[in-house]
């Protein structure tokens, strides 16, 4: 068995009383108690005589735990431990709880069938526990004799009702009473308007230790700078939440992420608000009341521009910018970023990312970029901390190993066992074309125009919310474009109609004037929901080859190569799923083409709707038009 050793109470204790009797106003006539607790800088009362303890074990029929026992040889009970508990027990007044709030009932009756033992200990608690609220604001602290560690430790608990929150569980006293410290501390660090600042050797050390997590932060060492904010914010120094939101939002850790104190500052509001802003927009609903909860103490100006941002945001218009050779990286990013080149952007801002500089001594890395509809996404919580693991604002350190790329350099990845919700899809892939000439090789009139970057979701409500006539002849395809490697674009939609072969007519050959289209359809999404592919070449505006496997058959046109020959890949006994894998890698192989995974699936691309992929109806042939009038509707 290991032993911890024993904690020393009496500079600690002396530190608190002394800082509490510093923290009073003079002007504030006191209780006698605390008028003497303040003139002898002692919260505490004269220690316990090992006979007095002894006669309290006996009373109650247990030995103490270490931590309460040391310290009642120091003080024989405690005032004003936190806020909330003025008077803590001693000898004389600890004594088992035995129910007497009624508490267990009131949690017991909250336990279901699923309840696993840990949550029945719980409830339990009131039942068993030892207290040692004396006086207090409806705030129970509770000893418990059947949770204990192996030094023999009982876990203190802590509920207040008003705080509507699960009891508090500390280890043992020691960390109780350091947590009552804190809290004594977390109070105090903000006086009020005319009140002296709230300042010691404590705050002192912790604001000490605040500044050196900064530099620590800037050289890469996050891990080290935020154990360091974090503890500067449970004593409730300015500003440590603020900066240590800035790390946890870029590990992807949003929940209560406000960047208190900081982001209602203006020298830096333009990096965090727009990252309030865009978290804000992902859950309110339009309920933007609890925005400005968030934006307390902020002037007429900021408000003004957290609005504007969050409108920015909504319409998918706010643009981050920064100064410098970043801000340059920046806008190459975005460019990236916009045709599908996921990886390639995140790799031009890390690059340049040395060469970025804070907006002031509070502002710790690069935030508002991730409420930039582009450049958003390509946060991940690896890449969250490559960032903040790399060297920056002139601070030396050793950089980081890049983190991997999320795009494979393939086409295979479309067949893998629906990963990425894509259970068929279809493409075209055209050489020597920017992405932003496609639609006017793939589609006619107004549907000839890139749409904004957005999500396909997005883009598919955005489509529909404005689509009157829906036809089951007409089977036009929204697509996303980008760029398919170094010489290829692509138009891909992620979500097709049924294939019908009978109907279908490949667009390869209207989108190759000029150069080589390859069209691609594959899936599970036949009228029966049985396996297909289709490949069709074209060039110069003529189709070159072609096949399409469908109900188990092979129909083809042209001279295939060798390479994409389908007897290669479909056959007796070979699994059509396997085949089509080896026949995306076959199309990567002769055409030298890939799709970027992370933005088709994660990203925002530009959009476009496509002609029909299928013919017109002949003679005979029945269909049917359904025209919705919405003004009717509402």
């Amino acid at each position: 068995m290991t032993h911890t050793t024993p904690f020393d109470w009496r500079p600690f204790l002396d530190r608190w009383s002394g800082e509490w009797s510093d923290s009073l106003p003079d002007d504030e006539t006191q209780s006698e108690e605390d008028e003497a607790a303040r003139r002898d800088r002692w919260l505490g009362f004269p220690p316990a005589s090992e006979e007095r303890i002894a006669a309290m074990e006996e009373r109650l029929g247990r030995r103490m735990p270490p931590s309460y026992r040391e310290f009642l040889k120091v003080s024989d009970g405690w005032q004003h431990a936190g806020e909330f508990i003025w008077l803590l027990a001693g000898t004389m007044d600890a004594r088992w709880h035995n129910n007497e709030s009624g508490l267990a009932e009131i949690f017991e009756q909250y336990l279901d069938d699923a309840a696993g033992p840990a949550e029945r200990r719980d409830a339990e608690l009131w039942r068993r526990g030892l207290q040692l609220d004396v006086e207090s604001d409806a705030t129970h602290v509770l000893l418990d004799p059947e949770d204990v560690d192996e030094d023999g430790e009982w876990a203190v608990y802590t509920w207040a009702s008003w705080r509507a929150e699960p009891p508090e569980r500390h280890a043992n006293f020691v960390e109780f009473m350091r947590g009552m410290y804190r809290e004594f501390h977390s109070l105090q660090a903000r006086p009020a308007d005319g009140e002296p600042e709230f300042a010691n050797d404590t705050t002192r050390e912790l604001d000490a230790l605040m500044e050196q997590a900064r530099l620590e932060a800037l050289r890469g060492n996050w891990e080290r700078a935020g154990h360091a904010l974090d503890e500067a914010k449970e004593y409730g120094r300015p500003r440590a939440a603020g900066l240590g939101d800035q790390i946890r939002r870029l590990l992807g850790q949003t929940y209560m992420v406000y960047f208190e104190d900081v982001v209602t500052d203006p020298q830096y509001a333009p990096e965090l608000l727009p990252a309030l802003v865009a978290e804000h927009a992902a859950h309110s609903y339009r309920d933007d009341s609890t925005l400005m909860f968030h934006l307390q103490g902020a002037g007429d100006d900021l408000v003004s521009l957290a609005y504007a941002t969050l409108e920015q945001v909504r319409n998918g218009t706010y643009r981050y910018t920064a100064a410098g050779p970043f801000g340059e990286a920046v806008e190459r990013a975005r460019e990236l970023a916009r045709w599908g080149n996921t990886d390639g952007a995140w790799r031009t801002l890390m690059d340049a990312l040395p060469e970025w500089r804070p907006l002031g001594p509070d502002h710790l890395a690069p935030l508002g970029w991730v409420a930039d509809p582009l450049l958003g996404p390509l946060l991940t919580p690896e890449r969250g901390r490559e960032l903040l693991s790399t060297p920056r604002a002139g601070q030396a350190g050793e950089a980081p190993s890049p983190t991997a790329g999320l795009d494979p350099d393939n086409l295979a990845w479309l067949a893998d066992p629906d990963p990425y919700d894509i259970t068929s899809y279809r493409f075209v892939l055209v050489e020597g074309v920017k992405p932003q000439d496609l639609p006017g090789r793939l589609a006619d009139g107004n549907e000839a125009a890139l749409g904004d970057p957005m999500t396909f979701d997005e883009a598919r409500h955005r489509l529909l919310s404005g689509q009157r006539e829906f036809s089951s002849y007409d089977d036009k395809a929204l697509t996303a474009v980008g760029r398919a490697g170094t010489r290829w674009s692509f138009a891909f939609d992620g979500n097709p109609a049924h294939f019908g072969p009978q109907r279908f007519v490949s667009p390869a050959a209207a989108a190759s004037a000029g150069t080589r289209a390859v069209v691609v359809w594959g899936g599970l999404r036949t009228w029966r929901g049985e396996p297909f592919f289709h490949l069709s070449v074209a060039q110069d505006g003529a189709e070159q080859y072609a096949f399409t496997y469908a109900d188990g058959e092979i129909r083809r046109t042209g001279e295939i190569p060798r390479a994409l020959d389908p007897d290669r890949f479909f056959g007796a006994g070979k699994e059509a799923t396997e085949a089509e894998q080896s026949l995306l890698e076959a199309v990567t192989g002769e055409f030298g083409v890939q799709l970027p995974r992370y933005a088709i699936t994660n990203g925002r691309l530009h959009t476009f709707t496509t002609r029909s992929w299928t013919r017109p109806p002949e003679n005979g042939e029945v269909y049917g038009v359904i025209t919705m009038n919405w003004d009717a509707a509402r």
